[in-house]
């Protein structure tokens, strides 16, 4: 698949097709929830490795999640320090989240909300995502949209013309997961996290 214009592209996501586009990150491969087998599919990943939802605030992906009152607090206070950002919660997941997003633990799903304009722009538009990042599994991150055209026949890429803003620091996300009572660090990415609250 050739490059193409955000309007092709969000509308080729709305229609359940396999998309990519730059982050603040490394480049996302992306579909809508309900299509994120083939995201599986193309980049020939093991199903016991979660997808995680991206969208453009917090405000979009809070349906997708559900915890006490006090916990979602806790989670605001996290996300308006750190989003938009390089920081992916991982959650208890709502009902509304496709069993094949996190097909080995799917009472969770990992949010983010990137700090991209290009993602921005696409997600305000589509909604939230099921996002990875955009190479085939076990491979490195590819950086760049011309590398993910070639490896990726089927997947429509966002034009390079399209990337009038800083390239994605090439580091995944920092993912921090809620356990109820505090955050683990799964995975140390881009962000330092500094879990002290305020209170």
């Amino acid at each position: 698949m050739t490059q193409v214009s955000l309007e092709t592209l969000i509308a080729g996501a709305r229609a359940g097709l396999l998309v990519s586009f730059p982050t603040d990150t490394v480049p996302a491969l992306a579909a809508i929830p309900e299509m994120a087998e083939l995201i599986f599919a193309a980049k020939q990943r093991s199903q016991d490795k979660p997808l995680i939802l991206m969208a453009a605030s917090a405000e979009d992906l809070w349906p997708y999640v559900k915890g006490s009152e006090d916990e979602y607090k806790i989670w605001q206070e996290i996300v308006d320090k750190y989003w938009p950002g390089a920081l992916t919660l991982v959650l208890s997941a709502s009902e509304r989240v496709p069993k094949v997003m996190n097909l080995i633990d799917p009472t969770t799903i990992g949010i983010r909300v990137p700090k991209s304009a290009i993602a921005q722009t696409i997600l305000k538009e589509t909604g939230p995502l099921a996002t990875t990042s955009a190479n085939l599994s076990g491979q490195p991150p590819l950086k760049t949209m011309a590398e993910i055209e070639a490896t990726f026949s089927q997947v429509l890429v966002a034009t390079t013309e399209c990337q009038d803003e800083m390239p994605g620091i090439g580091v995944p996300s920092t993912v921090a997961k809620w356990t109820g009572i505090d955050w683990q660090i799964l995975r140390q990415g881009a962000i330092k996290l500094d879990f002290a609250t305020g209170n």
